[in-house]
């Protein structure tokens, strides 16, 4: 069950995070900025206002004709520049030279205890303007002096540093996620090699869990280890206990069956007693068989060159019976190793081997593959022979334990049943097919081991 990645959600939740930080960062400067600049034209219209009161006190014309600020924005038209002085009444009694032709901005606002009141208006020309006034008295005239200052150049100034300062958080975010993604990488690394060291296991590489991991996770792979010793010994014990149950049942089953047989040629009693005994020495046979294939399968971390095993068992197969021809191709070196107990494998392809060559009218084809799946791979294992073949009937009810179609032909019956059980052991699949060759074909689908971390194929 895979859901995710815990390194892209990391990187997708910094880089969601970093986005909204960056973002307000750069419109909090942006306002920072804003806010300065306004304090920064506030404080210099105030400059201007004292230079004009001033200019009031040493001015010798009544309507304060030869007062002047050396600024020249005051000097150009419609450039939101302005300064205007009044008497108490509101008559103008001086204006720039920029505010001639115009009417001069007029405040409503109530004066502060500075006797400063302020603004945000526009001039006739459409200019944003930030107007100041101020109440004083001049040699013991009440005047009003007001000035303004131009708004839109400031706004200006803050959308260029607005787009400023957004490329450069964007650079400094993508900086920061290739950074998160990096961290990301290296904190989730001994969790790639926890991970790679339990695979080793399983594939038969290794026998516990190696290596030095952080605090974290070492926990966990002590657990695991302590989990593989743990169930290393309670199949230790299983098999012990059969092996136990094993001895404990055959001596007495041999001294039933020995002394009916001595009798039974007599007694009927010691018929049935000798047949019982048969049929419960078979029985303790099957199942002891069942509980050795199932503890010795389900040990974690063994692997078999499977190429080598069937090489082995046609050469065997190939004396036994001479009167049988078995084509083997040896496959090429890219084929996967069984993920099992070598012995396992011999026994299933054995089994299905020994009955190709039983049936055979003469000819056997084997062959090996690899085939891989989205989730798994698998070691392919094809019987082909000549010989009658079966029916789909026949070839589900041949996989039950004990049945035979032939009864002429040696055997237990139980051959084709041990095979299906260690296949369903280790996952795989037994299937039995028309052969191409005119009789039946076994296909073996067992799974497959990574040699050298890598699934070859």
């Amino acid at each position: 069950m895979r859901k995710g990645s815990i390194a892209f959600s990391l990187v997708w939740l910094s880089a969601v995070w970093l986005i909204l930080a960056l973002v307000g960062t750069g419109f909090l400067l942006t306002d920072l900025y804003s806010r300065a600049l306004d304090s920064s034209l506030i404080n210099q219209l105030k400059f201007n206002i004292d230079a004009i009161a001033s200019g009031t006190l040493d001015s010798t014309q009544p309507t304060f004709s030869d007062v002047a600020v050396q600024d020249p924005r005051f000097a150009r038209a419609s450039t939101g520049w302005y300064w205007v002085i009044r008497n108490e009444f509101g008559d103008v009694l001086a204006t720039s030279r920029s505010a001639v032709g115009s009417v001069p901005p007029v405040l409503s606002g109530d004066f502060d205890t500075d006797n400063y009141r302020s603004e945000i208006l526009s001039d006739e020309s459409g200019n944003r303007i930030r107007a100041i006034e101020r109440a004083s008295t001049s040699n013991g005239r009440p005047l009003h002096i007001t000035v303004t200052g131009n708004l839109d150049d400031n706004l200006a100034l803050v959308g260029q540093f607005r787009g400023q300062t957004l490329t450069v958080l964007t650079a400094v975010g993508v900086a920061l996620a290739i950074m998160s993604g990096i961290v990301a990488r290296l904190a989730l690394r001994p969790l790639d090699r926890l991970g790679r060291a339990i695979e080793k296991v399983r594939e038969g590489e290794a026998q516990e869990i190696t290596g030095t991991y952080p605090r974290e996770i070492a926990p966990l792979a002590e657990e695991v280890n302590e989990l593989l010793r743990s169930n290393t010994q309670i199949l230790e014990r299983a098999r012990n206990q059969v092996g136990n149950l094993a001895h404990g049942l055959k001596t007495p089953l041999a001294v039933l069956r020995n002394e009916a047989s001595a009798a039974a040629k007599s007694n009927a009693l010691a018929k049935v007693v000798t047949a019982e005994s048969d049929k419960m020495t078979q029985l303790v046979t099957t199942y002891l068989d069942r509980a050795r294939i199932a503890a010795r399968s389900a040990v974690v971390g063994k692997r078999a060159d499977a190429t080598m095993v069937m090489l082995r068992l046609v050469r065997v197969m190939q004396k036994l019976n001479q009167n049988v021809t078995i084509a083997f191709k040896r496959p090429d070196a890219s084929l996967p190793w069984f993920r099992g107990d070598e012995s396992d494998l011999e026994e299933m392809v054995g089994n299905l081997l020994d009955n190709a060559c039983k049936f055979s009218h003469g000819s056997i084809a084997v062959t090996m593959a690899a085939e891989r799946t989205p989730k798994a791979a698998f070691l392919v294992i094809r019987i082909d022979d000549d010989g009658p073949g079966l029916t789909e009937e026949e070839a589900q009810k041949v996989l039950r334990r004990g049945v035979r179609l032939d009864e002429k032909t040696p055997g237990s019956g139980l051959g084709l049943d041990i095979v299906k059980e260690l296949v369903d052991v280790y996952g795989g699949s037994l299937q039995l097919k028309r052969s191409v060759l005119g009789g039946l074909l076994a296909e073996l689908r067992l799974p497959a081991a990574k040699v050298g971390g890598l699934v070859r194929s």
